[in-house]
């Protein structure tokens, strides 16, 4: 299904995706998955929704956005590549932590391409090797996998700094006794080198046939991008303890009968009901707010996007519910969808 454009990254050319346009692949057409990893914040969604020009993943300040493996589809008359943004990359400490990591290792090994995220703005830290040092056996053998380092947010930093950081990613790879397929540095803010990239990325895809149809931006359920935008809507300007311990469920969507009105055109009223869970009762408090007034600012600003995304007014219910510990319990984990 095709989803409504949210707002599009700048400088980014956009590829309108039409249907018949990408109906058929011709005999050099390219097809393909390049899963995006890198430590917590380093720019992977936002990178993600430059390259599709479409918002399919949510975005934050905040370590640990990313949940789930959001797939955003690339369509171009000679190639598909459908990029998978993980949840970062990191040494777990609860089991929620744990059930991420193995989520991440086992999408790297089914794409075609990984796309190494380093930023541009801090130095090659020990989250940086741990994760290069995962990547390492993925590169060598007879079935290895490519994988382009890309440094991210090369607009934050001058040109001598960006130099450095390209170099010292070189020596990284070198260090393990391995070598990256290539070097990208890249901004999803501004645009610089992301058409560039997406035609790294193309050239290491196998000759294939079209995989998703014309219009598709992303193949993740509906429920799932609900659910993505109110968390996020959620994470704004909230303290660093809440991004980990907050899970979004959607429980249902329904169409209000009797909403639509075919005198004047207005489409249905779709009833979405949404509970937030957090560990705390204190954590509770700050998502709500002072006499509602936070949650009633959430959910002003996800039913926008929602609205976008399913191409329909919405009524949106929020519902704020403590689930101790839920990071750590195999039980809660599972209802939440984990």
């Amino acid at each position: 299904m095709t989803k409504s454009p949210a707002s599009q990254p700048p400088g980014r050319d956009h590829y309108q995706p039409a249907g018949a346009q990408y109906g058929t692949a011709g005999p050099d057409h390219r097809s393909g998955f390049a899963c995006l990893v890198g430590r917590p914040n380093v720019g992977k969604s936002t990178l993600t929704n430059a390259l599709v020009g479409h918002k399919v993943a949510i975005m934050s300040a905040r370590p640990q956005t990313t949940r789930h493996t959001i797939r955003g589809i690339v369509h171009r008359p000679d190639a598909q590549l459908v990029l998978v943004d993980t949840p970062g990359l990191h040494r777990p400490r609860t089991l929620l932590g744990q059930r991420l990591n193995d989520l991440v290792k086992d999408t790297l090994s089914e794409v075609d391409v990984i796309v190494f995220c380093i930023p541009a703005d801090q130095k090659i830290g020990p989250g940086d090797k741990f994760i290069a040092q995962q990547l390492a056996p993925l590169m060598a053998g007879r079935r290895a996998i490519p994988v382009v380092a890309v440094v991210t947010k090369a607009d934050s930093v001058d040109k001598g700094r960006l130099a450095e950081q390209l170099i010292a990613v070189d020596m990284a790879a070198q260090a393990m006794d391995r070598q990256w397929s290539a070097i990208v540095p890249v901004s999803a803010q501004d645009g610089y080198q992301v058409d560039e990239l997406e035609k790294v990325l193309v050239s290491y895809l196998p000759l294939g046939p079209v995989l998703y149809p014309g219009g598709e931006l992303t193949d993740e359920p509906e429920q799932i991008m609900v659910a993505e935008l109110v968390r996020e809507a959620a994470l704004e300007g909230v303290r660093d303890e809440l991004p980990h311990s907050l899970a979004v469920v959607v429980e249902e969507i329904n169409e209000r009968p009797g909403s639509a009105d075919p005198q004047d055109g207005t489409g249905p009223l779709l009833d979405v009901h949404v509970s937030l869970f957090v560990e705390r009762d204190s954590q509770k408090a700050i998502i709500i707010g002072k006499s509602g007034s936070r949650l009633r600012e959430v959910g002003t600003k996800a039913r926008h996007g929602i609205e976008r995304l399913l191409g329909a007014r919405v009524y949106l219910d929020l519902h704020v519910k403590v689930a101790r510990d839920w990071q750590r319990d195999p039980r809660q984990l599972r209802k939440l969808g984990f």
